[in-house]
């Protein structure tokens, strides 16, 4: 325990009136009187500084110990303080002067306690207090980052420094301020969470406000300005004019055509822009860069004239074209159309994609609207102008072909890039009746066909498929006479009547009143019955059939008699083998036919 008497302060102060033979007299002290003693221990007693605990005050070192450094701050005993605690001040020495928290005046062992750490952090959160109410500008230092920004010493506190209050524009690498200093303000104190958030951006808003507003007032359009990239965005560009935000958009960058800015440009470049617009408040500026050069189509070569081939890249595909550019800022659009001799239009994207290169005619030239159509189609032969034409695609010649459209009177055939076919729908099937091309065949599939008409000078070809095949109806006029028995059956039926599918797949019609049975029902759906042909055209290619004559026909009755009374014997002999069904020549015609159709398919 240290502890310092103050006697020699009051011998020095009260030599003239101390009367030694007093205190030598009975014992030390015992010869004074009550009153001069309570006069001595005044005299003592205004030696003294009165101090309060809680509160932070000066203090004089007078010693350093190994462990303790020994202060006096004018009371009656000195105070100790770690020596941990100085370890900001290396050099610390007798004599001089800290600031120390007073936490107790005398303890359990009388000694008088102090601290400077805490005395450190009172002092510095008053100083950041007295910062914050009189808006003042501090120095910190950055210790490190954080997430969302920085950790700032200021006075010995560790403050926060968001990421957005670092600078006006963006900041994308915080490190390069870790361990250097920096001038912040206060803007908010937290004691509950002891948290203290200071900002550097208000002190660089404050001398950007007057440069901001010079700029403003002096703005007008064509004026050319310094900026600083300071966000990019998929549209474009937002530069920092010096306190002034505006936006140069995509368009506006370059004459050639981009699809993001980081293609040309990067943060934190500087650039220099041409003013194109603003509003009346001025807080929409439209800028230009690609407006400080000459505009590509003003330097076009002269050279470059209708049918002129160039070359250039594929810069944009459209539904209805590509776009290729031969220089920077100057491109013609190739329509769909222009890049194939086919009629029938397709994709662009089945043709082109983004950034092929390739050579193109130029079709259309208008250097004042700066517009210019090409077509890559013109590179090769017409097919329709060869002179091969005539002969390869002569009437009678058999081609096959890809299915490039349907459409309700037929489709349209491929037979090679350019030589497009009609083939009606009916040319499509001798036996088959079809409402619709998609009920035969699909786009994209091949079909083998042969040339019924030629029209070169209007470039149309007709087309047939089922020519390939001999017209079945001249062997079935032989087969399905008036009179004859089928076996068939009913496919579907409607208000009218039935369809019935007689045999090798032809079709033929019964009215609904000729579907009686003889029992009284009616045949239906999916039934297999014999119906006698009533009706055959070979030319509409029609049979119409009845099952109720195969046991009920009176007019084969009356011919029945008819026969009997003329032809005796024989004719009755005759007659009695009505209803007539198929010979065996009829069933030989029509395997025989069957075949020829089989190979057909297969060829």
């Amino acid at each position: 325990m240290y502890k310092r008497a103050t006697s020699t302060t009051i011998m020095s102060n009260t030599q003239q009136d101390f009367d030694w033979d007093k205190v030598n007299a009975k014992g030390f002290g015992s010869g004074y009187s009550k009153a001069e003693r309570a006069e001595m221990e005044k005299m003592y007693d205004n030696t003294l500084t009165e101090i309060t605990e809680k509160e932070v005050v000066n203090g004089t070192v007078v010693g350093i110990s190994e462990r303790d450094v020994i202060l006096n701050i004018g009371f009656k005993s000195d105070g100790l303080v770690p020596l941990s605690e100085f370890r900001d001040l290396p050099n610390l020495k007798v004599g001089d002067q800290v600031q120390v928290f007073i936490e107790n005046q005398e303890d359990a062992g009388g000694q008088l306690i102090l601290s400077r750490k805490k005395a450190k952090i009172l002092t510095a959160w008053d100083n950041i207090q007295k910062a914050l109410d009189q808006d003042l500008v501090i120095e910190g230092m950055v210790k490190r980052r954080t997430k969302g920004g920085l950790i700032v010493d200021i006075f010995g506190v560790e403050a926060f420094l968001p990421g957005s209050q670092i600078d006006v524009k963006p900041i994308r690498d915080f490190d390069v301020f870790v361990g250097k200093k920096m001038e912040v303000k206060v803007v908010k104190i937290n004691y509950t969470n002891d948290n203290v958030v200071v900002s550097h951006k208000v002190l660089i808003e404050k001398d950007l406000e007057q440069q901001k507003s010079e700029i403003l007032n002096n703005l007008e359009k064509g004026q050319v300005l310094e900026g600083v990239i300071k966000n990019m965005t998929n549209f474009g560009v937002f530069i920092d004019l010096g306190g002034v935000d505006g936006l140069l958009h995509i368009t506006d960058i370059s004459w050639g055509r981009i699809n993001h800015p980081e293609e040309v440009l990067k943060l934190d470049q500087k650039v220099n822009v041409v003013v194109l617009d603003f509003d009346d408040d001025k807080k929409r500026i439209s800028l230009g860069m690609k407006q400080l050069t000459p505009h590509p189509w003003d330097s076009l070569s002269q050279e470059i004239q209708i049918g002129s081939k160039v070359k250039g890249k594929i810069v944009n595909v459209a539904d209805y074209g590509a776009f290729l550019e031969i220089l920077p800022g100057v491109e013609g659009l190739i329509h769909v159309s222009e890049m194939s001799w086919s009629q029938h239009l397709r994709n662009p994207q089945d043709f082109l994609k983004v950034s092929d290169e390739l050579e193109a005619v130029v079709l259309t030239l208008d250097r004042d609207e700066r517009k210019m159509s090409l077509g890559i189609k013109q590179l090769t032969e017409d097919p329709w102008t060869k002179q091969d034409v005539l002969t390869k695609y002569a009437i009678g010649t058999k081609h096959r072909g890809i299915v490039r459209n349907l459409t309700n009177f037929g489709l349209f055939l491929e037979l090679e890039e350019g030589i497009d076919g009609l083939v009606h729908v009916s040319d499509l099937s001798w036996t088959r009746k079809i409402k619709h091309p998609s009920e035969f065949i699909k786009v994209s599939e091949e079909l083998d066909v042969v040339v019924l008409e030629l029209d070169v000078e209007n470039r149309r070809l007709a087309l047939g498929h089922k020519q390939l095949e001999e017209n079945p109806w001249d062997t079935f006029e032989s087969i399905f006479t008036v009179g004859s028995v089928h076996r068939c059956t009913v496919l579907n039926k409607n208000d009218k009547g039935a369809i019935l599918e007689l045999p090798y797949g032809i079709e033929g019609f019964c009215a609904l009143k000729n579907l009686a049975k003889e029992d009284g029902s009616v045949a239906e759906v999916g039934e297999t019955l014999d119906f006698k042909v009533t009706e055959f055209s070979k030319d509409e290619k029609r049979i119409v059939l009845s099952h109720t004559k195969v046991y009920n026909d009176p007019e084969a009755e009356e011919k029945k008699k008819a026969s009997t009374n003329k032809g005796g014997a024989k004719s009755s002999e005759k007659a009695s083998k009505e209803p007539e069904r198929e010979t065996l020549g009829d069933l030989a015609a029509l395997s025989a036919l069957k075949e020829q159709m089989d190979e057909n398919k297969k060829k």
